[in-house]
Formats: C-alpha cells, sequence, structure tokens
C-alpha cells in the first residue's frame, strides 16, 4: 500500500468514525426523548424535549457535514498518480506533504507528517493545476512542488 493510500484510508476511517458517533449519539437522543414522553408531565417536561430536540437539529446538521465529507472523500482514486496537481494529489512541497482533499487534523504515517487541505483553502488554491516545479510563495515564505503523486 501507498503512503498515499494509507493516508486516505486513515482519513476515511476517521471520517467513518465520527458518522457512527453522530448516529450512535442522535439514537441515544431519541430513546431518551421517548422515556421522557412517557414518565414526565408539565413545563419541565416540555423543556426538557424542547432541548433535546434542538440537540438533535444540532447533532444532524453535525451528521450532514461529516456525510458531505465522506462523499468528497469517496470520489478520490488513492491509486492513481497525478502529474497535475488535483483533488487527491499528495503534494510533497519544501519536505511538507499535502494530501490535497478536506481540511482535515494533521496526521503522522509511516513517519511522515501529513497535512490534508481543501483545494478551497489559499494554499489548496495555489497548488490546483500546477506541476513538480511549480514555485509560489504564501506569507512571506516560497515554496517549490518537489513531487506529485
Amino acid at each position: 500500500m501507498t503512503l498515499k493510500q494509507k493516508i486516505h484510508q486513515y482519513y476515511s476511517r476517521q471520517v467513518q468514525d465520527k458518522i457512527d458517533i453522530f448516529r450512535d449519539m442522535i439514537s441515544a437522543l431519541t430513546e431518551d426523548s421517548k422515556n421522557d414522553a412517557k414518565g414526565s408531565a408539565g413545563d419541565k417536561h416540555e423543556t426538557a424535549l424542547s432541548m433535546m430536540h434542538l440537540e438533535q437539529e444540532k447533532l444532524n446538521y453535525k451528521l450532514k457535514e461529516v456525510l458531505d465529507q465522506k462523499g468528497i472523500l469517496e470520489k478520490i482514486d488513492s491509486s492513481l498518480l497525478h502529474t497535475t496537481i488535483s483533488l487527491g494529489s499528495l503534494v510533497q512541497a519544501n519536505g511538507i506533504y499535502l494530501y490535497l482533499s478536506l481540511a482535515l487534523p494533521k496526521i503522522v504515517i509511516d513517519q511522515v507528517n501529513i497535512i490534508a487541505l481543501s483545494p478551497q483553502s489559499p494554499l489548496g488554491e495555489k497548488l490546483m493545476g500546477n506541476k513538480v516545479g511549480f514555485e509560489f510563495e504564501i506569507n512571506g515564505t516560497k515554496y517549490q512542488i518537489d513531487s506529485i503523486s
């Protein structure tokens, strides 16, 4: 398995874990509201149900965001080798590894620091469509693309 495939697999697993957690939390809230409806009455009951409903809406919104992230990751074929930077490219510039996919937490795989970034981010926009040897500057730092996979 290549470094890029390991990175993609790791991030896909992380996103799926988040989806599972949000679904479990939504399920638990739904169950709690059913149980609360059986045993309570009055204003406190209505307030508690309202709060649970608001929390459920927040969780549903977060779940939708993570499902959208999963959709983007599923569009990426990590076995493809790129010569021009696009979604799914692993770029090495100035010794830094950048994975163009989503804005996700920095990780370490095989003792290599990986920064996942969105193609819509300022750095992602600079990189998209370029090739090995391309030079650019961001925040006073000059970068040169050393490799693309």
